[in-house]
């Protein structure tokens, strides 16, 4: 297992992986741009670098293009560069070819908790990139969170991290909707918010609303069977829902999306089918 591992990058995210590396007994390295940002660090016993060093580094900033400015001038031959930045998984290709043009291997990794969250139980992170390179160090990354291999696509590892990002943020702006939708009658967020979790949690569970597991079921299958909840029946539900937070004076831009997305998918002739024919209208816009 490696016992030494560079930080690069000291914001929140990068700052806590720090931390909780020096925490588990570890020879860090810290460097950051703002090198003011590593004090808090070297005194709980980093080593500051003046420039990014070391075999295993760990890199945590805005974007790849930071991670590129970093590294202008870098020997990164034989070096394995983990990087836990946010882009585009077009862009996580490009910097895995850059990465290996420079003697290097790149692991893209997104990592799917907050910065306190990190270390913690329930933590995780989604990594990409060879395989026989991520278990050398996989011991070493796991202090910061479950290691789950998603595949050898550079890409595959942010794919994995935005879906799940787009799922948090959905269900969160939902949240704040409905809450919004019921505050407009007065009723308090929090006596909606017990309604909500029951919502969510039936959806996840095995039961008859446990919608999660039959939609992945049907997404696989490419069948949606209707029966007693068509389609159709969902699309004039939500013109009604509609309606209602139009009537309520709020911000409709999420509404009329998915009112949008249940209409044309309606009109395309998945009206008989079951909630998972929109797939077939999201997959051709």
């Amino acid at each position: 297992m490696t016992t030494q591992v560079t930080v690069v990058g000291l914001g929140p995210m990068g700052a806590t992986m720090a931390a909780t590396f020096l925490k588990a007994g570890f020879d860090v390295t810290v460097w950051n741009r703002t090198a003011s940002k590593a004090e808090p660090l070297v005194a709980l016993g980093a080593k500051l670098a003046e420039r990014p060093t070391g075999d295993l580094l760990v890199i945590s900033q805005i974007d790849y293009q930071a991670m590129y400015d970093s590294l202008k001038g870098v020997d990164l031959d034989g070096k394995v560069l983990v990087n836990l930045s946010s882009d585009t998984p077009s862009r996580l290709l490009e910097a895995s070819d850059w990465v290996a043009a420079r003697g290097g291997v790149l692991i893209t990794a997104g990592i799917m908790v907050p910065p306190p969250g990190i270390g913690q139980p329930g933590s995780y992170v989604f990594y990409s990139g060879p395989r026989d390179v991520l278990d050398r160090h996989a011991r070493t990354l796991a202090v910061l969170g479950e290691v789950e291999y998603v595949g050898e696509d550079p890409g595959l590892a942010m794919m994995y991290y935005q879906a799940q990002l787009y799922v948090f943020w959905s269900t969160l702006a939902s949240f704040l909707h409905s809450t919004a939708l019921l505050g407009s009658a007065g009723v308090p967020a929090a006596e909606h918010v017990r309604f909500f979790q029951a919502m969510v949690g039936s959806m996840a569970s095995d039961g008859p609303m446990g919608f999660l597991k039959i939609l992945g079921e049907e997404a696989d299958a490419g069948v949606y069977p209707g029966g007693l909840n068509s389609l159709h029946m969902q699309a004039v539900g939500m013109e009604h829902a509609w309606h209602a937070f139009k009537d309520a004076g709020l911000e409709l831009t999420m509404p009329t999306a998915l009112k949008r997305l249940l209409a044309r998918t309606d009109a395309e002739g998945h009206g008989a089918e079951g909630l998972g024919a929109l797939l077939e209208s999201i997959k051709k816009p």
